[in-house]
C-alpha cells in the first residue's frame, strides 16, 4: 500500500470518528425546560412490538425508560392510543403478521405496562385490534382479563366513573379520572373504546356535563380519530354496528361541550412515513375554548407492519408554570440507549415538535 493510499485511509477514520463524536456531543438527554412544569408522555400503539417476541424488549425499553424517568421529568400521567396487541383472540400465529397467540401479546404489553404500576397512573385506549378476532369483528375484548382496575394502584384513587362494556360489566375500556396537576390546573381524563357506541358517548355527555365537572379541563383518550390529513375520520370498514368514528364523536360529544378541550388518539400510519402517523389541529367546542386534537402513532416506523414496532418513538408533553404552554417532543429511548445512535433520538420536524396553548 503506497504512503498516499495510506494516509487516506486515517484520514477518512479520522473523519468518521470525529463526525462520531460530534453526533455524541450535540445530543441532549430529555429534560425539562423549567423545574416546575410537570409531564405527559403518549405511548404510540404496541401492536407491532408485541406481536413478534423479538420486538417486546423494545416496548419494555420504552416503559422502562418512564419508570426512570418520573421523579426527574416529573412525569404525572401516561397515555397510550390502543391496539395494545395485534390479535385479541387467536390461538395460532400466522408468522407473517406476528408469531405470537394473542395471550402471549396480552401478557407482554401487561408486563411491559407493569414497569409503571404504583409509580404513575396510565390510561390505555382500547383500539380496533384489542376486539374481535383479529380486528373488530366483534366488541369482545380481553382488556378487562390483562387491565383490570386494580392493576395499578396509582390509577384507582384517580378513577372517578366507569362504564359496561359488551357483556354489561363495568371496566376501564371506557372509564373517567379525576386528575389535579401539580399546578393546581383539574383534568378529567375520558377514556373511549374505539369506535364508541352512542351509549358510551351519552355516558361521556353525561359525566362531562356533569356541575361539577365544570371547572375541569377535560381530555378524551380515544382510537381512531384524525388522519394524516388532520381531518377527522369519517367512516371505516369495520364489522361493527352502533359504531361512532372521528367526525361523530367530534359532532355529538366534544363539539357541544363545555370544557372538552384536548382529544388523544393513535390508529393511522404507513411504513416508515413519519407523517403518516400524526396529525393535529385546533378547534372550538361550544363554550368557545380551543380544543386541541392530538394523534400520535409510530407502529410502522422501523420497517413497516413486519418491522420493530416502531423505533420506539414516544411523545413527551411538557405543561409549563404558565399554565397554558405545552411544549411537544417526538423522543426514541430506544436510539437514545446507544452512543452510536442517539443522534437519531429526537424528531425535529414541525408536526413531531410544536407548542400549543390550552385556554
Amino acid at each position: 500500500m503506497s504512503r498516499s493510499h495510506h494516509f487516506t485511509l486515517n484520514l477518512i477514520a479520522l473523519f468518521f470518528v470525529a463526525s462520531q463524536l460530534s453526533a455524541q456531543e450535540k445530543f441532549k438527554a430529555p429534560k425539562l425546560s423549567d423545574p416546575d412544569s410537570w409531564t405527559m408522555i403518549l405511548l404510540p400503539d404496541p401492536q407491532t412490538y408485541v406481536k413478534f417476541e423479538r420486538n417486546q424488549g423494545i416496548f419494555e425499553l420504552m416503559t422502562g425508560w418512564i419508570s426512570e424517568q418520573v421523579d426527574s421529568m416529573n412525569i404525572k400521567m401516561v397515555l397510550c392510543t390502543g391496539d395494545l396487541v395485534e390479535q385479541n383472540e387467536m390461538l395460532v400465529p400466522d408468522h407473517v403478521n406476528g408469531n405470537q397467540p394473542s395471550r402471549n401479546q396480552w401478557l407482554a404489553v401487561s408486563h411491559a405496562l407493569g414497569r409503571l404500576d404504583g409509580k404513575v397512573p396510565y390510561i390505555l385506549a382500547a383500539g380496533n385490534h384489542d376486539f374481535g378476532y383479529k380486528s373488530a369483528e366483534n366488541r369482545k375484548s380481553n382488556y378487562d382479563d390483562y387491565f383490570p382496575a386494580h392493576k395499578n394502584l396509582a390509577n384507582t384513587a384517580l378513577l372517578s366513573a366507569a362504564a359496561k362494556n359488551i357483556d354489561g360489566k363495568p371496566t376501564l375500556e371506557d372509564a373517567a379520572f379525576e386528575f389535579v396537576s401539580p399546578l393546581g390546573r383539574k383534568f378529567l381524563f375520558m377514556n373511549l373504546e374505539f369506535a364508541p357506541r352512542d351509549t358510551i358517548i351519552q355516558w361521556a355527555k353525561d359525566i362531562t356535563g356533569q356541575e361539577k365537572n365544570a371547572d375541569y379541563t377535560v381530555a378524551v383518550l380515544t382510537h381512531s380519530y384524525l388522519n394524516s390529513k388532520n381531518e377527522h375520520i369519517e367512516k371505516e370498514n369495520y364489522p361493527l354496528t352502533d359504531t361512532n368514528y372521528g367526525k361523530a364523536i367530534w359532532e355529538k360529544l366534544v363539539e357541544p361541550s363545555q370544557n372538552i378541550q384536548l382529544v388523544f388518539s393513535g390508529h393511522i400510519g404507513s411504513p416508515d412515513n413519519f407523517k403518516e402517523h400524526v396529525a393535529f389541529r385546533t378547534d372550538k367546542n361550544a363554550a368557545g375554548k380551543k380544543v386541541n386534537q392530538m394523534t400520535f402513532n409510530a407502529q410502522a416506523m422501523g420497517g413497516g407492519w413486519q418491522g420493530n414496532g416502531g423505533d420506539g418513538w414516544l411523545r413527551i408533553l411538557e405543561f409549563l408554570p404558565d399554565g397554558k404552554t405545552v411544549n411537544v417532543h417526538t423522543f426514541s429511548p430506544y436510539f437514545a440507549i446507544s452512543p452510536s445512535t442517539r443522534h437519531l433520538a429526537w424528531q425535529k420536524d414541525s408536526y413531531n415538535e410544536f407548542t400549543f396553548l390550552l385556554d
